[in-house]
Protein backbone atom coordinates (compact mmCIF):
# COMPACT_ATOMS: atom_id res chain seq x y z
CA UNK A 1 0.00 0.00 0.00
CA UNK A 2 1.55 3.26 -0.98
CA UNK A 3 2.13 6.32 1.30
CA UNK A 4 -1.64 8.34 0.23
CA UNK A 5 -3.33 5.03 0.53
CA UNK A 6 -2.10 4.24 4.00
CA UNK A 7 -2.87 7.97 5.55
CA UNK A 8 -6.17 7.37 4.73
CA UNK A 9 -6.24 4.03 6.27
CA UNK A 10 -5.03 5.99 9.44
CA UNK A 11 -7.98 8.86 8.97
CA UNK A 12 -10.26 5.87 8.79
CA UNK A 13 -8.73 4.73 12.00
CA UNK A 14 -8.83 8.18 13.80
CA UNK A 15 -12.46 9.05 12.74
CA UNK A 16 -13.68 5.37 14.32
CA UNK A 17 -11.62 5.77 17.28
CA UNK A 18 -12.89 9.09 18.19
CA UNK A 19 -16.59 7.43 17.07
CA UNK A 20 -15.89 4.87 19.84
CA UNK A 21 -14.99 7.40 22.37
CA UNK A 22 -17.98 9.98 21.72
CA UNK A 23 -20.29 7.20 22.12
CA UNK A 24 -18.76 5.74 24.93
CA UNK A 25 -19.00 9.52 26.50
CA UNK A 26 -22.60 9.94 25.70
CA UNK A 27 -23.50 6.73 26.81
CA UNK A 28 -22.26 7.86 29.99
CA UNK A 29 -23.92 10.85 30.23
CA UNK A 30 -27.70 9.64 29.77
CA UNK A 31 -29.86 8.11 32.58
CA UNK A 32 -31.90 6.22 30.07
CA UNK A 33 -31.01 2.74 30.20
CA UNK A 34 -32.24 2.15 26.64
CA UNK A 35 -30.80 5.32 25.17
CA UNK A 36 -27.23 4.14 26.88
CA UNK A 37 -27.43 0.79 25.74
CA UNK A 38 -27.95 2.32 21.93
CA UNK A 39 -24.74 4.28 22.55
CA UNK A 40 -23.06 1.29 24.08
CA UNK A 41 -23.64 -0.41 20.71
CA UNK A 42 -22.61 2.33 18.67
CA UNK A 43 -19.39 2.93 20.51
CA UNK A 44 -18.86 -0.96 20.22
CA UNK A 45 -19.64 -1.18 16.43
CA UNK A 46 -16.78 1.97 16.24
CA UNK A 47 -14.04 -0.13 17.57
CA UNK A 48 -15.26 -2.87 15.15
CA UNK A 49 -14.16 -1.10 12.32
CA UNK A 50 -11.49 0.47 14.26
CA UNK A 51 -10.05 -2.83 14.74
CA UNK A 52 -11.15 -3.61 11.03
CA UNK A 53 -8.63 -0.55 9.64
CA UNK A 54 -6.00 -1.51 12.18
CA UNK A 55 -5.28 -4.71 10.27
CA UNK A 56 -4.33 -2.68 7.33
CA UNK A 57 -2.13 -0.42 8.54
CA UNK A 58 -0.83 -2.23 11.75
CA UNK A 59 -0.33 1.06 13.85
CA UNK A 60 -2.41 2.41 16.89
CA UNK A 61 -4.21 5.56 16.64
CA UNK A 62 -5.48 8.05 18.94
CA UNK A 63 -8.52 9.50 18.93
CA UNK A 64 -9.54 13.40 18.47
CA UNK A 65 -10.32 14.00 22.04
CA UNK A 66 -11.06 18.11 21.25
CA UNK A 67 -14.13 16.62 19.27
CA UNK A 68 -14.86 13.97 21.87
CA UNK A 69 -15.46 17.32 24.20
CA UNK A 70 -17.22 19.27 22.11
CA UNK A 71 -19.74 16.89 20.72
CA UNK A 72 -20.24 15.75 24.80
CA UNK A 73 -20.74 19.43 25.46
CA UNK A 74 -23.30 19.94 22.22
CA UNK A 75 -25.24 16.68 23.56
CA UNK A 76 -25.91 18.81 26.72
CA UNK A 77 -26.98 21.95 25.29
CA UNK A 78 -28.68 20.93 21.87
CA UNK A 79 -30.09 17.04 22.89
CA UNK A 80 -28.09 13.57 22.33
CA UNK A 81 -30.82 13.13 19.23
CA UNK A 82 -29.37 16.07 17.03
CA UNK A 83 -25.61 15.44 17.97
CA UNK A 84 -25.77 11.73 17.07
CA UNK A 85 -27.97 13.14 13.79
CA UNK A 86 -25.46 15.71 12.98
CA UNK A 87 -22.23 13.36 13.46
CA UNK A 88 -23.38 10.91 11.67
CA UNK A 89 -24.31 12.73 8.66
CA UNK A 90 -20.59 13.84 9.02
CA UNK A 91 -19.87 10.09 8.59
CA UNK A 92 -22.07 9.24 6.11
CA UNK A 93 -19.64 11.79 3.94
CA UNK A 94 -16.99 9.66 5.17
CA UNK A 95 -18.61 6.17 4.38
CA UNK A 96 -18.68 7.11 0.85
CA UNK A 97 -14.53 7.36 0.83
CA UNK A 98 -14.69 3.53 1.53
CA UNK A 99 -15.90 2.58 -1.93
CA UNK A 100 -12.36 3.75 -3.47
CA UNK A 101 -10.32 1.44 -1.16
CA UNK A 102 -12.26 -1.76 -2.55
CA UNK A 103 -9.73 -2.35 -5.15
CA UNK A 104 -6.97 -2.06 -2.28
CA UNK A 105 -8.87 -3.40 1.11
CA UNK A 106 -11.45 -5.72 -0.15
CA UNK A 107 -14.51 -5.19 1.93
CA UNK A 108 -13.90 -1.57 2.26
CA UNK A 109 -17.09 -0.64 0.35
CA UNK A 110 -19.25 -2.70 2.09
CA UNK A 111 -17.99 -1.86 5.70
CA UNK A 112 -18.89 1.54 4.39
CA UNK A 113 -22.63 0.44 3.37
CA UNK A 114 -22.76 -1.56 6.52
CA UNK A 115 -21.95 0.86 8.62
CA UNK A 116 -24.30 3.72 7.51
CA UNK A 117 -27.28 1.52 7.54
CA UNK A 118 -26.58 0.47 10.92
CA UNK A 119 -25.43 3.45 12.90
CA UNK A 120 -28.12 5.41 10.63
CA UNK A 121 -30.59 2.02 12.64
CA UNK A 122 -29.55 2.78 15.72
CA UNK A 123 -29.95 6.45 15.87
CA UNK A 124 -33.36 6.04 15.05
CA UNK A 125 -33.82 3.94 18.23
CA UNK A 126 -33.49 6.91 20.40
CA UNK A 127 -35.98 8.08 22.55
CA UNK A 128 -35.89 11.66 23.01
CA UNK A 129 -38.36 13.16 26.15
CA UNK A 130 -37.24 16.87 24.42
CA UNK A 131 -38.03 15.95 20.62
CA UNK A 132 -41.59 15.31 21.86
CA UNK A 133 -42.10 19.20 22.70
CA UNK A 134 -41.14 20.36 19.62
CA UNK A 135 -44.39 20.77 18.13
CA UNK A 136 -45.09 23.38 21.35
CA UNK A 137 -41.58 25.13 20.68
CA UNK A 138 -42.38 25.72 17.35
CA UNK A 139 -45.57 26.84 18.03
CA UNK A 140 -44.03 29.72 20.38
CA UNK A 141 -41.40 30.34 17.95
CA UNK A 142 -42.94 30.78 14.63
CA UNK A 143 -45.70 33.07 16.19
CA UNK A 144 -43.24 35.40 18.11
CA UNK A 145 -41.37 35.52 14.59
CA UNK A 146 -44.69 36.34 12.77
CA UNK A 147 -45.85 38.50 15.17
CA UNK A 148 -42.97 39.98 16.61
CA UNK A 149 -41.15 41.32 13.31
CA UNK A 150 -44.43 42.54 11.98
CA UNK A 151 -45.27 44.74 15.24
CA UNK A 152 -41.68 46.09 15.48
CA UNK A 153 -41.41 47.14 11.80
CA UNK A 154 -44.89 48.65 12.50
CA UNK A 155 -43.51 50.12 15.75
CA UNK A 156 -40.42 51.50 14.10
CA UNK A 157 -42.14 53.85 11.72
CA UNK A 158 -45.21 54.88 13.69
CA UNK A 159 -42.92 55.25 16.61
CA UNK A 160 -39.62 56.85 15.26
CA UNK A 161 -37.69 56.11 19.24
CA UNK A 162 -36.28 52.94 19.44
CA UNK A 163 -36.62 52.51 23.32
CA UNK A 164 -39.92 53.02 23.15
CA UNK A 165 -40.27 50.29 20.32
CA UNK A 166 -38.54 48.32 22.15
CA UNK A 167 -40.58 48.48 25.62
CA UNK A 168 -43.75 48.47 22.97
CA UNK A 169 -42.56 45.29 21.69
CA UNK A 170 -41.49 43.84 24.78
CA UNK A 171 -45.07 44.35 26.64
CA UNK A 172 -46.54 43.02 23.45
CA UNK A 173 -44.68 40.12 23.54
CA UNK A 174 -44.89 39.18 27.00
CA UNK A 175 -48.49 39.40 27.12
CA UNK A 176 -48.82 37.35 24.03
CA UNK A 177 -46.49 34.71 25.74
CA UNK A 178 -48.79 34.07 28.16
CA UNK A 179 -51.57 33.88 25.98
CA UNK A 180 -49.73 31.76 23.79
CA UNK A 181 -48.87 29.72 26.79
CA UNK A 182 -52.66 29.53 28.07
CA UNK A 183 -53.69 28.34 24.93
CA UNK A 184 -51.32 25.44 24.46
CA UNK A 185 -52.31 24.26 27.56
CA UNK A 186 -55.99 24.59 27.07
CA UNK A 187 -55.19 22.80 23.76
CA UNK A 188 -53.27 19.88 25.53
CA UNK A 189 -55.70 19.85 27.98
CA UNK A 190 -58.96 19.28 25.36
CA UNK A 191 -57.03 16.51 23.91
CA UNK A 192 -55.83 14.67 27.29
CA UNK A 193 -52.27 15.43 27.09
CA UNK A 194 -50.91 14.63 30.59
CA UNK A 195 -47.35 16.48 29.73
CA UNK A 196 -50.01 19.62 29.08
CA UNK A 197 -48.04 22.13 31.34
CA UNK A 198 -44.65 20.78 30.18
CA UNK A 199 -45.81 21.83 26.56
CA UNK A 200 -47.75 25.37 27.66
CA UNK A 201 -44.16 25.87 29.12
CA UNK A 202 -42.12 25.37 26.03
CA UNK A 203 -44.58 27.33 24.18
CA UNK A 204 -44.38 30.32 26.25
CA UNK A 205 -40.92 29.89 27.06
CA UNK A 206 -39.65 29.72 22.93
CA UNK A 207 -42.01 32.97 22.87
CA UNK A 208 -40.15 34.64 25.23
CA UNK A 209 -36.68 33.98 24.69
CA UNK A 210 -37.44 34.80 20.46
CA UNK A 211 -38.76 38.31 21.75
CA UNK A 212 -35.71 39.38 23.99
CA UNK A 213 -33.63 38.45 20.94
CA UNK A 214 -35.39 40.07 18.49
CA UNK A 215 -36.00 43.71 20.84
CA UNK A 216 -32.17 43.34 21.66
CA UNK A 217 -31.21 45.87 18.76
CA UNK A 218 -33.28 48.72 19.73
CA UNK A 219 -31.45 48.64 22.94
CA UNK A 220 -27.95 48.01 22.03
CA UNK A 221 -27.81 50.21 18.93
CA UNK A 222 -27.23 54.06 19.10
CA UNK A 223 -30.37 55.78 17.62
CA UNK A 224 -29.18 58.63 16.47
CA UNK A 225 -29.92 59.57 12.68
CA UNK A 226 -30.52 56.15 10.98
CA UNK A 227 -30.33 54.04 14.27
CA UNK A 228 -34.22 53.38 14.28
CA UNK A 229 -33.51 51.91 10.66
CA UNK A 230 -30.34 50.24 11.45
CA UNK A 231 -31.84 48.35 14.52
CA UNK A 232 -34.60 47.49 12.62
CA UNK A 233 -32.45 45.35 9.94
CA UNK A 234 -30.32 44.38 12.57
CA UNK A 235 -33.77 42.70 14.09
CA UNK A 236 -34.76 41.18 11.08
CA UNK A 237 -31.50 39.29 10.26
CA UNK A 238 -31.97 38.01 14.00
CA UNK A 239 -35.26 36.72 13.04
CA UNK A 240 -33.38 35.39 10.00
CA UNK A 241 -30.86 33.35 11.87
CA UNK A 242 -33.05 32.35 14.52
CA UNK A 243 -35.42 30.80 11.43
CA UNK A 244 -31.85 29.36 9.82
CA UNK A 245 -31.05 27.68 13.03
CA UNK A 246 -34.21 26.22 14.57
CA UNK A 247 -34.87 24.75 10.99
CA UNK A 248 -31.65 22.92 10.58
CA UNK A 249 -31.70 21.66 14.02
CA UNK A 250 -35.27 20.11 13.51
CA UNK A 251 -34.23 18.95 10.42
CA UNK A 252 -31.18 17.01 11.77
CA UNK A 253 -32.94 16.05 14.59
CA UNK A 254 -35.81 14.58 13.08
CA UNK A 255 -34.62 13.81 9.04
CA UNK A 256 -37.29 16.55 7.43
CA UNK A 257 -36.40 19.31 4.36
CA UNK A 258 -34.51 22.06 5.97
CA UNK A 259 -34.93 23.82 2.82
CA UNK A 260 -38.69 23.75 2.39
CA UNK A 261 -39.39 24.46 6.03
CA UNK A 262 -37.15 27.28 6.48
CA UNK A 263 -37.98 29.31 3.22
CA UNK A 264 -42.12 28.64 4.57
CA UNK A 265 -40.95 30.47 7.68
CA UNK A 266 -38.65 32.67 6.47
CA UNK A 267 -41.83 33.90 3.45
CA UNK A 268 -44.07 34.15 6.11
CA UNK A 269 -42.39 36.28 8.58
CA UNK A 270 -40.88 38.76 6.51
CA UNK A 271 -43.93 39.15 4.34
CA UNK A 272 -45.69 39.92 7.65
CA UNK A 273 -42.81 42.49 8.09
CA UNK A 274 -42.94 44.02 5.41
CA UNK A 275 -46.57 44.21 5.76
CA UNK A 276 -46.61 46.20 9.15
CA UNK A 277 -43.91 47.98 7.98
CA UNK A 278 -46.64 49.53 5.86
CA UNK A 279 -49.10 49.64 7.91
CA UNK A 280 -46.65 51.53 10.51
CA UNK A 281 -45.79 54.05 7.61
CA UNK A 282 -49.96 54.91 6.81
CA UNK A 283 -50.62 54.96 10.58
CA UNK A 284 -47.90 57.50 11.05
CA UNK A 285 -49.33 59.85 8.04
CA UNK A 286 -52.70 59.16 9.01
CA UNK A 287 -52.20 60.57 12.68
CA UNK A 288 -49.66 62.99 11.77
CA UNK A 289 -46.51 61.94 13.61
CA UNK A 290 -43.38 64.06 12.38
CA UNK A 291 -40.05 62.75 12.05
Amino acid sequence: MDEDYLKKVIKFQKDEMTGYVIYGKLAGLIKDPHNSEVLREMSATEMRHYQFWKKISNVEVKPNYLKAFFSALMARVLGITFTIKLLEKNEAAGSAEYAVFDSVVPGASQLGKDEEEHEYSLAGMIKEDFLSYMGSIVLGLNDALVELTGTLAGLTFALQTGKLVAISGLVTGIAASFSMAASEYLSARAENNPKAIRSALYTGLAYIITVILLILPYLLIPQHDTGIYVSLGATLLIAVLIIFGFNFYISVAKDLSFKRRFLEMFLISMGVAVCSFGVGLLVRTAFGVEL
